[in-house]
């Protein structure tokens, strides 16, 4: 017994040391699931959505007769999406926006897609159903909850801030925070930004 539990202890020891020693070499940093299956960072948006969604919707079921929006998650300080803002998870408010519909559609919750135009729109290049012009729009049914969220920006990632709110009371009946990273889009060695600017780097490693 005490032989199994010195080696269980050395093993621990090891792999202990081997992740600090990771770290500070500059390996990206893997989020282990709850298998045990570790998850780099890049190109998992959706599983960060997914854990995100999981907390936000922990506490809430879905009914038939109830309708939900969901919007896009935008910047706290201003509320609005900015274009000529420079950050490796510039999209990701409209990223989230399409993530959280589908999960809360997967877990049986009714979305309501308020972008939906009342006819095909035939372009050049593409056909649609979907727009962005008020004209083209059509009569939204009565919707009983928001989902939104806000984004904090920092120099590894972006802090998610998610909530359901009762379109009638106002009142936020779930809340929900994920850390989202920055290499979510592009790889962390590739892409920097400073005073405002989007730099790309070569990866000499």
């Amino acid at each position: 017994m005490r032989q199994y539990s010195l080696r269980t202890t050395i093993i621990t020891t090891l792999l202990g040391a081997s992740l600090l020693g990771g770290c500070s070499s500059g390996t990206p940093v893997m989020e282990m699931t709850n298998d045990q299956v570790p998850v780099p960072a890049l190109g998992n948006v959706e599983y960060h959505t997914y854990v995100l969604a999981n907390e936000l919707f922990a506490n809430v079921r879905p009914a038939r007769q109830t309708r939900y929006a969901v919007t896009g998650f935008v910047p706290v300080d201003s509320l609005t999406y900015d274009e000529t803002f420079q950050h490796p998870l510039q999209l990701l408010g409209h990223q989230l926006e399409e993530g959280i519909l589908t999960e809360a559609t997967k877990r049986g919750f009714t979305a309501q897609e308020f972008k939906l135009t009342n006819d095909i729109i035939v372009g050049e290049k593409s056909d649609r159903v979907l727009s962005r012009d008020i004209d083209q729009l059509s009569a939204m049914e009565r919707v009983d909850f928001f989902i939104t969220g806000t984004l904090v920006y920092q120099q590894e990632g972006a802090m998610v801030n998610a909530r359901i709110i009762n379109a009638r009371t106002r009142d936020v009946v779930a809340a929900a925070t994920r850390f989202f990273p920055a290499e979510l889009f592009w790889l962390d060695e590739q892409v920097t930004t400073r005073n405002g600017r989007l730099y790309r780097t070569e990866n000499k490693g």
